[in-house]
C-alpha cells in the first residue's frame, strides 16, 4: 500500500514541498499577495497591438521645392548620404527622391541605442546643410515612433468652411493640442490648403518701374519679418524696444514700399496682386468622397498604444464643441488600431472564462470535489499573473503575440496542477483506507514529490521547443520570441505553483476529508478502460502500424496548407491603396477617390471611407499625387466571417473601376510586410543601373511579363 512507511523524500524539490506544507499559511498568504499585485500589475501594464519588430531607422526627410526628382537625387539626396554614410552601426540605407522631397532611411543594427544613433545623425545633417544648394529647407529627422506607428486617424470637413479654414483649425487648433497628448510623437496633417500671403507678380508693372524680382523678395522679406530694436539704458533703467511693423495681412503687405520717386512711392500691391491664398499643395484628403482634412497621429516609440489612444480621444472630445461652433464637423474615429487590442483581450477573456468553466466541469466530473477542483483551477490565475509580473518588469507589453504565449500556455498550466493535486488526493484516499495511517502532512509530501519528476522533466522538455523561436534572427525574432517568452514564463510559474501553492491549499483544504471511495465517474470508466488496454496490448503490430499510417498521411498532407509569415488578421479595418498613372493632379487622384468611396459606401459592413492623396510633410509615408490610400473603416462588432465577406465585396466594387491599380491590406499585414522587405506587396522586383530611360524600359519589360501571370494584378 501506498501508506507503508518509506523514506523521507530529500532534494531542493523536496525541501521546497516541506517548506510550503509545514508553513502553508504563509505560503497561501503569499499566494494572495501574488495573485493581487498580478491583478495591480495587469491593469497597470503596457498594451500594444504587437511588439517592437522593427529594426531602429531614422528617417530623413529634406525638402526641395521646384526641383525635379533627378536634381533630387544629385543635388540634396547624395550629399546627405555621402554624411550619413560614416555613422557606426549602419546596417543599411535606403533613399528616394522624388519631386521636391528627398527621403533617406537609415537602418542601425538592432542592438544599439536608437536615442545615440538619433543624435549622431543629427550631427552629421548639421554638416550636410551647409552643402544643399539655396533654396533648399534644412534636413529634418522624422519623430520617432512605433512599430505600428498610428494610433488614431480623425479628420475635419464642412459645409461652410473652406479648405484653407480647414487646414488652418488643424495646424493651429488640433495638431498643438494633440502633440501635448503624453506618448505622441507626430501628428501628420494631410490637405491641400494651406493658408499663405501671395505676392503674384505683374512683369509689365516691373519693367515700367525698372524693377527686379530681388527688389520684390527684398520688400517682402522686410515686411514679414521681425527684427528686435535693442534698448537704450538710462541711469536708472533699461529700456527695451520692441516693432511692431510685421504684415499681417495682403492689404498690409500690399502697401510696403518698394521705390520712392521724389514725393511719390512705388509699393508692392503696384507690381503685384497681393493676395491671401493656399499655397501649391502636396497632399489632399477626402472624408466619405467631400473634401477635408485628415490627421495621422503617430504614437512615440515604447508608449502604451491604450493609454495614448484614450488621451487622443479625450483631447478631440474637448475640441469637438468649439469646432462645431465655427461649423466644423470632426471624425475622431475613423481609424483606431486600439480596437483590435480591445477585441483581442476580450477574447482572451472569454477564452479564460470558458476554459476555466470547463476545468470546473471536467475536475468536478473526474475528482468529484469542489475543493479539489478549486486548488486546481487557483493555478491558472498564479500562474499567468506571475508571468505577466515578470514580463513586465522585462520591459515587455501585453500585445498580440505576449497573449497568445499565456493563452497556450493554459493547458500545460492545468496539466501541471492536475497531476499534482490529483495524486495527492488518491495517495490521501489509500492512507485513510491503510489500518494504520500515516500522518497527513507525509501523505501530501510523498506524492507531491512522486510527480514532480516527471512533470519537471516534462516541462523543460516542453520548453526546449520554443528555443528555435527564441533565437530567430531579424524581424522574425523580435515578432515571434515575445510569444516564446511569454508561454516560458507561464509555464516554469506553474512549475513552481505546483510546488508550493498546490501543496500547501491541498494540506488545507484536503488532508481532513473523510471519503475512501474513488469517484463515481472514475470508477464507472476504470473498468472499460482496462479492456481497452488489454486489447490494445494483445495486437501491439496493429496498433504501431495504424500509427505509423497516421503519421505517413499526416505528412502527406502538410504541402497541401499554405504558408504565410502571419495569419490574416480581422482587424475591422482595411488600407486600400490606389495608383493611377504617374502625373495624375491632385484633383484627379481626388475625383476617382471620391467616386470609389461613394461605391464602398454602399457596403453594407462599412463604416467610413477616409483618402489621403500625396504626402504631408515629415509624414511616414510619402507619395507622389498619383498615389492615395483610403482607411477603410467596418462597422463594430462584425465576425471573422463578415469581414472576409466585406473584403470580398470591396475587392468586387475594386475590379470595376479601369486605368487604376488598388491593393487591398490590413493595417498590421501591411506594416509587418512593409518592414519585412521594405514593400507592402506580395513581389517586388527592384532593377538597378545608372541610366534612367534604359531602368524605365526595363521596368515596362518585367511589367508586362508579369502581366501575364495569373491572380497578379
Amino acid at each position: 500500500m501506498a501508506s507503508s512507511a518509506g523514506p523521507r523524500p530529500s532534494g531542493l524539490q523536496a525541501a521546497i514541498i516541506a517548506f510550503s506544507i509545514r508553513f502553508r499559511g504563509v505560503v497561501i498568504a503569499l499566494g494572495c499577495l501574488l495573485l493581487g499585485y498580478g491583478v495591480f500589475s495587469l491593469l497597470g501594464a503596457k498594451y500594444d497591438v504587437f511588439p517592437e519588430f522593427a529594426p531602429p531607422q531614422v528617417s530623413i526627410q529634406t525638402e526641395a521645392a521646384g526641383l525635379t526628382p533627378e536634381q533630387v537625387e544629385m543635388l540634396v539626396t547624395t550629399p546627405i548620404e555621402t554624411q550619413i554614410n560614416g555613422v557606426p552601426g549602419i546596417q543599411k540605407l535606403i533613399s528616394t527622391s522624388i519631386q521636391g522631397l528627398s527621403i533617406v532611411n537609415v537602418f542601425f543594427d538592432p542592438a544599439s541605442n536608437i536615442y545615440l544613433d538619433r543624435q549622431v545623425v543629427a550631427e552629421r545633417l548639421a554638416v550636410a546643410a551647409q552643402q544643399l544648394p539655396q533654396g533648399v529647407k534644412a534636413p529634418a529627422m522624422t519623430p520617432l515612433t512605433s512599430s505600428t506607428g498610428i494610433v488614431l486617424v480623425a479628420g475635419l470637413t464642412s459645409g461652410t468652411r473652406t479648405l484653407m479654414d480647414l487646414k488652418t483649425a488643424a495646424e493651429w487648433t488640433l495638431r498643438p493640442r494633440l502633440l501635448a497628448v503624453p506618448g505622441v510623437a507626430n501628428v501628420s496633417v494631410f490637405g491641400s490648403d494651406t493658408r499663405s500671403l501671395q505676392i503674384q507678380v505683374r512683369p509689365d508693372h516691373l519693367a515700367r518701374y525698372q524693377l527686379g524680382m530681388n527688389d520684390v523678395l527684398a520688400a517682402a522679406q522686410k515686411a514679414t519679418g521681425v527684427r528686435g530694436a535693442g534698448f537704450i539704458d538710462t541711469a536708472n533703467q533699461r529700456i527695451v524696444f520692441q516693432t511692431e511693423g510685421q504684415s499681417l495681412t495682403p492689404d498690409q503687405l500690399a502697401r510696403t514700399v518698394l521705390l520712392t520717386q521724389g514725393a511719390a512711392r512705388v509699393t508692392l500691391g503696384d507690381v503685384a496682386n497681393v493676395v491671401e491664398a493656399p499655397e501649391p499643395p502636396i497632399g489632399a484628403a477626402a472624408i466619405d468622397g467631400k473634401p477635408g482634412v485628415v490627421l495621422n497621429v503617430s504614437e512615440q516609440y515604447g508608449a502604451n498604444t491604450v493609454e495614448v489612444t484614450r488621451g487622443v480621444e479625450a483631447a478631440l472630445a474637448d475640441l469637438a464643441p468649439g469646432l462645431k461652433e465655427q461649423g466644423i464637423e470632426l471624425h475622431a474615429n475613423l481609424f483606431r488600431p486600439a480596437n483590435f487590442i480591445d477585441t483581442a483581450m476580450s477574447n482572451i477573456r472569454s477564452s479564460m472564462y470558458i476554459g476555466g468553466a470547463l476545468v470546473i466541469v471536467i475536475l468536478t466530473l473526474f475528482l468529484f470535489d469542489l475543493r479539489t477542483a478549486a486548488i486546481a483551477i487557483a493555478a491558472i490565475p498564479l500562474s499567468l499573473l506571475a508571468g505577466i509580473i515578470v514580463l513586465e518588469r522585462l520591459g515587455g507589453t501585453l500585445n498580440t503575440m505576449t497573449l497568445g504565449g499565456l493563452a497556450i500556455a493554459v493547458g500545460v498550466v492545468v496539466d501541471d496542477a492536475v497531476i499534482g493535486v490529483e495524486n495527492i488526493v488518491r495517495r490521501l484516499r489509500e492512507n485513510r483506507q491503510h489500518p494504520h495511517p500515516r500522518p497527513a502532512a507525509r501523505v501530501v509530501l510523498d506524492a507531491a514529490f512522486e510527480v514532480r519528476g516527471p512533470v519537471v522533466y516534462a516541462t523543460f522538455a516542453v520548453l526546449l521547443v520554443f528555443v528555435p523561436i527564441l533565437l530567430l534572427p531579424g524581424i522574425s525574432g523580435a515578432l515571434f520570441a515575445p510569444l516564446g517568452i511569454s508561454y516560458s514564463l507561464a509555464v516554469l510559474a506553474s512549475l513552481v505553483v505546483a510546488l508550493t501553492i498546490v501543496p500547501a491549499l491541498s494540506m488545507a483544504l484536503l488532508a481532513k476529508r473523510t471519503e475512501t471511495d474513488a469517484p463515481p465517474v472514475v470508477r464507472w470508466s476504470r473498468a472499460r478502460y482496462e479492456a481497452l488496454l488489454r486489447r490494445i496490448s494483445s495486437r501491439p503490430r496493429m496498433v504501431i502500424a495504424l500509427a505509423a499510417a497516421f503519421t505517413i498521411v499526416g505528412c502527406a498532407t502538410l504541402p497541401m496548407f499554405g504558408a504565410s509569415f502571419i495569419p490574416e488578421l480581422r482587424e475591422g479595418h482595411f488600407i486600400i491603396h490606389m495608383s493611377a498613372v504617374p502625373g495624375t493632379s491632385i484633383e484627379r487622384s481626388l475625383s476617382i477617390g471620391a467616386r470609389v468611396a461613394e461605391a464602398l459606401r454602399k457596403i453594407p459592413a462599412v463604416r467610413s471611407v477616409a483618402q489621403r492623396v500625396g504626402r504631408a510633410e515629415l509624414a511616414g509615408d510619402v507619395f507622389g499625387t498619383h498615389y492615395s490610400e483610403s482607411e477603410v473603416d467596418l462597422k463594430p462588432g462584425l465576425s471573422g466571417d463578415e469581414q472576409e465577406d466585406a473584403q470580398a465585396e470591396i475587392r468586387q466594387v475594386l475590379a470595376r473601376f479601369v486605368g487604376v491599380n488598388f491593393s487591398v491590406k490590413t493595417f498590421l499585414s501591411e506594416r509587418i510586410e512593409e518592414t519585412l522587405s521594405g514593400y507592402t506587396a506580395a513581389v517586388a522586383v527592384n532593377i538597378f543601373g545608372n541610366d534612367l530611360d534604359v531602368l524605365d524600359q526595363k521596368a515596362q519589360e518585367v511589367a508586362r511579363a508579369l502581366g501575364g501571370v495569373p491572380s497578379v494584378t
